[in-house]
């Protein structure tokens, strides 16, 4: 099966990122695919760099990165809901004017036009 991943919710704060990332994972290790994660609304700071877990936390914004890099996963980020909330790509930061970013990689900027599209391509579409 092929999964599209809508994740709504912030690293920190609620359970549903964390719920995702074990879904994900889980689907994974069932051998489905997911062709897409997308992250919007207070989603988007799954993808802060600048995240500082404590000492006894999961690291959750490494472990997206650790699990898009071992299995090549897209991790997209809503572009205006990403920079209403002060996450931004070296791009975005400079266009503004800024000096610093804080958009960690894998993690891409894309427009909603990609979770459509990734909705019409995936059995199915699970939002947290």
């Amino acid at each position: 099966m092929h999964f599209a991943l809508l994740v709504t919710g912030p690293c920190y704060g609620t359970q549903s990122a964390a719920d995702a990332f074990r879904f994900a994972r889980a689907v994974l290790q069932q051998g489905h695919v997911i062709s897409q994660i997308f992250f919007y609304q207070e989603g988007v700071y799954n993808a802060s760099q600048l995240v500082q877990p404590a000492g006894d936390e999961t690291h959750l914004q490494q472990a997206w990165v650790n699990l898009a890099v071992a299995n090549g996963l897209t991790l997209d980020v809503c572009v205006a809901a990403a920079l209403r909330r002060g996450v931004s790509d070296k791009c975005s930061a400079a266009r503004a004017g800024l000096e610093q970013w804080n958009l960690a990689a894998p993690f891409r900027l894309s427009g909603l036009g990609s979770l459509a599209q990734a909705a019409l391509s995936a059995d199915r579409v699970v939002q947290f």
